[in-house]
């Protein structure tokens, strides 16, 4: 069996190996995974990132940023929690879209909790009991909790409302539902949002190592920062045909310290590269900026930044292409 590492990612419960695991624990620990689900911008990175302390997860405002499920850890003396922030689940309309929705359906037939994020400025709609539907087929013995989220955005009568709402959807399956408000952007009821997932995970050690944040590769989370330098400001379909790769780090030859960092942005059609760019290269030159300074925020180091921009012709629906970009 594998166990988990800081080279690879947290395996399913089912394949941990707990002869492995890290360190003693008090009694009556708990520990285990959470992942939230919800409609696009719903605020499920903001708060994963939120609970987690860090960056961990991009946030843009386009639907479907997320695209690969990253895990967090929310060390606590009583217990510790691990969040799986995962690509919304939708209607897909690509073969990237089917088997991000694959992959969401798979982590979430393995939590012990789900958290169904409802904003608390936006009424419950179809596309809410569509995607609550759809988690209760793939996850029936699941705990889901409700989560209204984003209260900096309402008034005091629209998030009352909004609890009472989400709490007769839920409580349709589950009379003894659970709803919780939270703001993860003012960091509002965060910890009272801890307190209800521990108290519905089991008893058990401890996954990860204290100081241990996230499972996902660097390269990979440098790869994300560029992506959501690049989707800011993008309207339409084109944020959903970018994607990056980074293509190697190396030390610079010429000044110590430095990192080389190679990266390719692809998108899948010619004209969606002139809009990466921009007027005059401006635009790109913004997006290298942006992702440059935080790429120096995550490693700790002065880095250059290579990047360039490839057409991967409609790349979202070719086999070859997906495989190549790790989806």
């Amino acid at each position: 069996m594998r166990s988990p590492s800081r080279a690879c990612s947290l395996p399913p419960r089912r394949l941990l190996n707990v002869d492995s695991l890290f360190g003693d624990v008090p009694e009556g620990f708990r520990s285990g995974f959470v992942s939230f689900v919800g409609r696009p911008n719903t605020g499920k990175s903001t708060l994963t990132n939120a609970l987690v302390g860090q960056k961990i997860a991009i946030t843009a405002n386009q639907p479907e940023t997320t695209r690969h499920p990253i895990r967090g850890l929310v060390h606590r003396p009583d217990a510790q929690i691990v969040v799986v922030d995962t690509p919304g689940l939708h209607r897909p309309r690509t073969l990237l879209g089917e088997r991000l929705n694959e992959v969401v359906k798979e982590t979430y037939s393995d939590v012990d909790v789900i958290g169904l994020t409802i904003p608390a400025d936006e009424k419950i709609g179809p596309g809410d009991r569509w995607i609550l539907d759809n988690v209760r087929s793939v996850a029936p013995n699941t705990r889901i909790i409700g989560i209204v989220t984003k209260l900096d955005k309402a008034s005091k009568d629209q998030v009352g409302a909004q609890l009472l709402a989400l709490h007769e959807m839920l409580a349709e399956h589950d009379k003894d539902a659970v709803v919780i408000p939270v703001s993860a952007k003012d960091g509002v009821q965060l910890e009272e949002l801890v307190g209800v997932i521990r108290d519905h995970l089991p008893e058990g050690p401890k996954f990860y190592p204290d100081d241990h944040i996230t499972d996902d590769d660097t390269n990979k989370r440098i790869s994300e920062l560029i992506r959501e330098a690049a989707l800011a400001g993008l309207k339409d379909e084109l944020p959903h045909s970018v994607a990056v790769e980074v293509d190697e780090i190396l030390p610079n030859e010429h000044r110590e310290g430095v990192l080389d960092v190679h990266a390719i942005i692809y998108v899948e059609r010619p004209g969606q590269k002139l809009i990466i760019e921009g007027k005059e290269g401006r635009r790109l030159t913004r997006i290298m900026g942006t992702a440059r300074k935080d790429i120096i925020a995550l490693l700790g180091q002065n880095i250059y930044l290579d990047l360039r921009i490839k057409v991967l012709k409609n790349w979202q629906s070719d086999p070859k292409s997906l495989s190549r970009l790790g989806f």
